[in-house]
């Protein structure tokens, strides 16, 4: 149910990077797809003007809804818990890396819904983030 296009509609996370970033974010799209167990996720998204395509894995995690998403190097495993979905709509995803945590708003649409974005905002809060390091993307220029 989840396979298919997502579109990055907003991102909850105390990243330095993109904080100093944050009047560049460009447009972000993901296709997710099964692949056996894992799930195969392919990142498109501009960089300098470039279209990029970032591929990555996503292991299943031992209860229904967890993934592992394995990176290069000692401690670089990224924990991701789909938060809330509809599926038809919106998804919230958690990315845990360490004691580090952000939360995703995915869209099947560029835009969604004030009652959605609200969701997004209370799943951003009880994890301790605040609309400080809460940023929105744009919906045109996507690769």
């Amino acid at each position: 149910q989840f396979a298919g296009k997502w579109l990055l509609v907003g991102v909850a996370s105390r990243c330095s990077r993109l904080a100093e970033h944050s009047h560049q974010l460009e447009a972000t799209a993901l296709l997710v797809a099964p692949e056996g167990q894992s799930v195969a996720v392919s990142t498109l998204r501009k960089l300098d003007g470039t279209c990029w395509e970032i591929r990555q894995r996503y292991l299943p995690a031992r209860s229904h809804g967890r993934f592992l998403l394995k990176g290069r190097g000692y401690g670089s495993k990224v924990d991701v818990v789909v938060g809330e979905t509809d599926y038809s709509s919106y998804a919230i995803l958690y990315y845990q890396k360490g004691r580090s945590i952000s939360v995703k708003l995915y869209g099947r649409a560029s835009r969604v819904s004030d009652a959605v974005v609200e969701k997004f905002e209370q799943h951003v809060r009880a994890v301790g983030l605040d609309e400080d390091v809460t940023y929105y993307f744009p919906t045109y220029g996507r690769c």
